[in-house]
């Protein structure tokens, strides 16, 4: 990523995520890392500094972060600090707390108020948990529903994204009983829509090509393992391509990955979780990049949880992050060249 002089630096708000989780570690890690350009970017993290101070301490890492009190005054080649919160954080490594779980929310809160303010254009969220969240206080499955209820944003499409494949989904979090009765023609067709215009706005692919997996073994043998594609999935994407979506499928699921067929589209779209979560992760270790299509706001996030087990022992890689804030940074200055 190249400076220039006549492109403003992206401001990025970054949430410290679960404190007693890897969230500070992989922020502070990739921080100081060479793989984050602080000339095109000015990264502004949102928690509290005794948290930071502490793991730094711990693994001997110095990281200046200055407070920032008026976005106007972020300068390139600095990191920002917003404390959020009531109070400081007593801290307890691969521990579940409430107190954790909360600070968590408030900055990814402040972070999604920020990027609606203009102050930022995009948001990254390191890790939660979602029984610290609850205990909290928080009744929200994890990142994308909160962020969907703080933006408004009645439909959001989970993503997933790597060098070697993009894929997004149709239903995300729910049990497998409800899967089958969740993939209807208009979340098709939405989310379709969704991912289409994510490729071509924040990811400057002027005519996305996207395959379309079937639900059933084999995409139901004609119906013969089950009628939602010939009821549901093929109508959709029939409608979709007279409209002039450039799309394939439904194809089984398993043959698609198996042949490496994904390697010849801008995208995929899954219709359940693990359908589309399992050859993705398979395929983007330690890459992977979540994103919430269909928001006002750019957010993304690393492709891993709090990693309780190896909090606070300095072993967590931060690569996930930085592919998540360096994908943010990319993505609002797509978004900046498709609006002129």
């Amino acid at each position: 990523m190249k400076s220039d002089t006549d492109t403003p630096p992206v401001k990025v708000a970054i949430s410290i995520g679960d404190a007693n989780g890897i969230g500070p570690e992989v922020i502070m890690k990739g921080l100081n890392s060479k793989n984050i350009d602080l000339k095109s970017s000015i990264p502004v993290v949102i928690g509290r500094q005794n948290v930071l101070d502490f793991y730094a301490d711990i693994f001997k890492q110095k990281l200046n972060l200055k407070p920032l009190n008026n976005f106007n005054d972020a300068e390139p080649g600095n990191v920002y600090i917003i404390n959020t919160g009531e109070m400081e954080v007593d801290l307890c490594p691969g521990h579940i707390t409430a107190e954790s779980g909360k600070l968590s929310m408030q900055a990814v809160e402040t972070g999604i108020n920020h990027c609606l303010q203009k102050n930022c254009e995009a948001l990254v969220t390191a890790p939660i948990n979602k029984e610290a969240i609850h205990l909290a206080g928080y009744n929200f499955p994890g990142h994308t529903e909160f962020l969907a209820e703080k933006t408004g944003t009645e439909y959001p499409l989970m993503m997933m994204l790597s060098k070697k494949l993009n894929i997004g989904l149709v239903t995300t979090h729910i049990p497998i009983q409800q899967v089958s009765r969740s993939v209807t023609g208009a979340d098709i067709t939405r989310s379709v829509h969704i991912l289409n215009d994510t490729l071509k706005t924040s990811m400057n692919i002027e005519h996305p090509h996207i395959a379309i997996l079937g639900l059933n073994p084999h995409a139901g043998d004609g119906g013969v393992l089950g009628d939602e594609e010939v009821e549901t999935i093929n109508p959709a994407v029939n409608r979709l391509r007279e409209q002039g979506l450039n799309l394939d499928g439904p194809f089984p699921a398993d043959g698609f990955f198996g042949r490496h067929s994904y390697k010849y589209y801008d995208a995929v779209l899954a219709m359940y979780h693990d359908q589309g979560l399992i050859p993705f992760k398979l395929l983007s270790t330690n890459e992977g990049v979540n994103f919430t299509a269909g928001l006002p706001i750019i957010r993304t996030s690393p492709d891993h949880g709090t990693a309780y087990t190896i909090s606070g022992l300095g072993q967590a890689d931060s690569s996930s992050f930085v592919e998540a804030y360096n994908r943010a940074v990319t993505m609002a200055l797509n978004r900046r060249s498709f609006k002129k």
